[in-house]
């Protein structure tokens, strides 16, 4: 797709969320977090900028309306946007996914999904067993996506990836993971999608229907429990802890629990309205 006439309105980073924005978009500064990794976001939405040595990776994309301050963001420390190769998408949802059309013809990247990532990302629309179907709402179509499997590994200059599906907030959602060093010192960053168990109104966790949805959320607090997390990104800031990212010892294991507790609660209310 072509860049929009100077003063036309650019539908791909036309504002969506405006009053839930003004908190998701909240302006921070781009951050070093460690060795060659770094924080490009805002405040109530992650997004990261890894330096391979041999051109950048992005992941995730946060609003449609984010994409000039995340590519001004990572100008701001001193890289050129059109470095960007890779984007990788954690999850096929608006808040996450809404800047990767933007973001992609800007930077000429490659976008980087599960393949149920892939198929939300090019309908620009929720799945059919997502819980958050019914908030409905489209969000700028992503044309061209290349599909990782599970435990696959992208290799970039310096930089290898390994993606981890982490299923339950979306049946496509990915979480990375890759190995950052500063000096002789080295860290496991992770890039984690979300898991937190909401969904529109009358959504029913506990419906047959959606046991396939239950079955990915314990997989993903098994794989969570299990993978070297010496600093945890979290796709929103907030459902992590205090801060931008976590680097104490069992992030990703305090970040599985958090869920697991939500989704429990969440289940035993669906049950007790049941027997009413």
């Amino acid at each position: 797709m072509r860049d929009p006439a100077p003063g036309a309105t650019d539908p791909l980073t036309r504002p969506m969320a405006v009053d839930q924005a003004k908190e998701w978009l909240t302006p921070l500064p781009p951050e070093k977090i460690f060795g060659n990794s770094y924080l490009v976001g805002f405040g109530g939405l992650s997004v990261a900028l890894i330096d391979t040595g041999a051109g950048l990776i992005l992941i995730d994309g946060a609003l449609p309306q984010a994409a000039p301050a995340i590519l001004n963001n990572v100008r701001k420390l001193g890289f050129d946007p059109k470095d960007i190769k890779f984007i990788l998408s954690t999850e096929p949802h608006f808040d996450h996914s809404g800047g990767l059309a933007a973001l992609a013809r800007d930077t000429g990247a490659t976008v980087i999904a599960s393949a149920r990532g892939a198929e939300g990302l090019r309908s620009g629309v929720h799945a059919k067993d997502d819980p958050q179907l019914g908030y409905g709402g489209r969000w700028p179509r992503v044309t061209h996506v290349r599909v990782v499997k599970d435990r696959e590994v992208l290799r970039l200059g310096r930089t290898a990836i390994t993606a981890h599906a982490t299923p339950g907030h979306t049946m496509g959602s990915m979480s990375w993971s890759w190995r950052a060093c500063d000096k002789k010192a080295c860290k496991t960053m992770l890039f984690a999608s979300s898991l937190n168990p909401v969904s529109a109104d009358g959504y029913r966790y506990t419906a047959a229907s959606n046991a396939a949805i239950l079955n990915g959320f314990a997989a993903s607090y098994a794989r969570m429990n299990k993978l070297p997390c010496d600093m945890l990104i979290s796709a929103h800031p907030d459902n992590a802890g205090e801060g931008r990212y976590d680097d104490k010892p069992g992030a990703c294991r305090r970040y599985a629990d958090r869920s697991r507790q939500l989704l429990a609660k969440r289940l035993a209310r669906e049950r007790g309205e049941a027997v009413k």
